[in-house]
């Protein structure tokens, strides 16, 4: 792992979306993922061990609207709802 000042310069994305609260498991994020229905820098993605990086946008459905979100922070772990939101902004919510 790369690292920073000690903390990771990339992370997996699967890990990352559990960490900032879109899914309620790791798993889940995975299924998700694998199925094709995430795009990375609007690259679509298959696999769960791609990483993603600071400043990356991220384009997932999420219930029945597509959220477009940049990253901010990798993290270090799952934190609550206040902390994983400073973890991305919303770049675009549609329904």
């Amino acid at each position: 792992m790369n690292l920073l000042d000690g903390k990771p310069k990339k992370i997996r994305i699967d890990k990352w979306l559990w960490w900032a609260r879109f899914f309620k498991t790791r798993s889940l994020s995975t299924k998700i993922i694998s199925k094709g229905s995430v795009r990375v820098n609007s690259r679509r993605i298959f696999k769960p061990s791609v990483e993603i990086k600071v400043d990356d946008v991220l384009t997932f459905t999420s219930g029945k609207s597509v959220r477009v979100i940049k990253v901010l922070s990798l993290g270090e772990r799952r934190v609550n709802y206040e902390e994983a939101r400073k973890m991305y902004e919303n770049v675009e919510d549609t329904d």
